[in-house]
């Protein structure tokens, strides 16, 4: 049996999880558990920027390997590409192991578009952050500059076991890479009975693996009354929106938060494309106006929760590695539930549908057609490979 397959995708119950909101609360929950690991850091990030974010938690990793921690970082080869020879070394100095993920035009693979898009941080193989913010000054609130909208899940228990095995299986090309932790000694034994099923959910295209996707139709099918969905590029497949139909021919309420203001403006036309579509449907849009929006999370029937690194579209779908949890608790789900709804009704600002019919005149629905026409090419560019039967084969 292979690593890959021993690493549990279903759920488990031995947990505690708390929503993280992005931004200084975040980072500073980053830090503390660098700070309290004892055996092992495991970071895995899609962007690692250095600046004063990238130095700060870089800094914290050092000081950590410095008393005898073991850190494992791995990086995303295309999207942590400026990151400078001095810094990387400065890590590697320190005895931090470090690996870019497939970098660009090196190594005998090249995967056009696959690029590793986890955001996990794992420490002592008993506490775990994921979600959707990359290391950076533009997801962190620094002075005169907020964050980005983003949210993480942090986790205590058997999910965070299982994603230290996971981080493992992504980072190490032979065993000697691993880091053994002694899941009897190490596992935290709360006061508390914990007792909150979370699942690991990934997508990977080239290694046949759609989870994440699949949790999403699971809502869709099995959701009674209402789904919320925060998505930073929301462009759907045809077939994810026929399943989003079906819920809404079953009387589900969906609401989207969707971004107002966009780091990356054709993705935004190509959205708001989408809007005619969505309204006459009897889907609910909500822009948050305050900042760029870069969530990625879904609320079933104040259910289920999905949270991570996994946006609505093909890119997420057909191409990147992609993490999620699932959290399967009326607790957890409420809370996260009234957060968003507390988002929609104080930071938002409802598109109407007679604003979408009447405001947008026949150039800028051109425009929105042109951008996602555009984007959808771009999206099928990226999601070619040219050896994938060969990837799938070896695993």
């Amino acid at each position: 049996m292979s690593s890959q397959s021993r690493i549990k995708t279903t759920y488990t119950f031995n947990n505690k999880p708390a929503l993280i909101r992005g931004g200084k609360e975040y980072f500073l929950i980053m830090e503390e558990m660098i700070e309290k690991a004892q055996q092992s850091i495991q970071l895995q990030v899609y962007i690692f920027e250095q600046d004063s974010t990238g130095e700060s938690v870089a800094n914290k990793l050092i000081e950590a390997s410095s008393r005898g921690v073991k850190v494992q970082m791995l990086l995303d080869g295309y999207a942590s590409r400026a990151l400078s020879t001095h810094f990387k070394n400065k890590l590697r100095a320190s005895g931090i192991q470090l690996r870019l993920f497939e970098p660009i035009l090196k190594g005998g693979n090249f995967y056009f578009g696959r690029r590793l898009h986890h955001k996990i941080l794992v420490t002592d193989a008993s506490t775990a952050l994921v979600g959707g913010i990359n290391i950076s000054d533009k997801y962190n609130d620094i002075p005169g500059e907020p964050g980005w909208l983003d949210w993480a899940i942090k986790v205590e228990g058997d999910a965070a076991y299982e994603l230290y095995k996971l981080c493992n299986h992504f980072y190490a090309k032979k065993t000697s890479d691993k880091i053994h932790i002694d899941r009897k000694k190490n596992i935290r034994q709360s006061k508390e009975e914990l007792h909150c099923p979370i699942r690991i959910r990934r997508n990977d295209w080239v290694m046949n693996r759609n989870q994440i996707s699949a949790s999403y139709m699971e809502m869709f099918k099995h959701a009674q009354n209402e789904i919320i969905i925060m998505s930073s590029y929301f462009i759907p497949s045809s077939f994810f929106k026929h399943n989003i139909l079906k819920a809404l021919k079953r009387g589900v309420k969906i609401k989207l938060i969707l971004a107002g203001i966009s780091d990356i403006g054709i993705a935004k036309y190509a959205e708001r494309y989408l809007y005619r579509w969505a309204v006459r449907n009897g889907i609910e849009i909500y822009e948050y106006r305050h900042n760029i929006l870069h969530g990625k999370v879904a609320i079933s029937d104040s259910r289920i929760v999905t949270i991570g690194s996994y946006n609505i579209n093909d890119i997420s779908a057909l191409a990147s590695i992609e993490l999620n949890l699932d959290v399967e608790d009326p607790v957890f789900a409420a809370h996260v539930y009234n957060t968003f709804n507390s988002i929609i009704q104080n930071d938002c600002v409802r598109v109407m549908p007679l604003t979408v019919i009447r405001s947008f005149g026949a150039i800028e629905r051109l425009a929105q057609w042109v951008s996602y026409e555009t984007v959808r090419f771009l999206f099928t560019l990226f999601t070619f490979y040219f050896t994938k039967q060969k990837r799938t084969s070896s695993s």
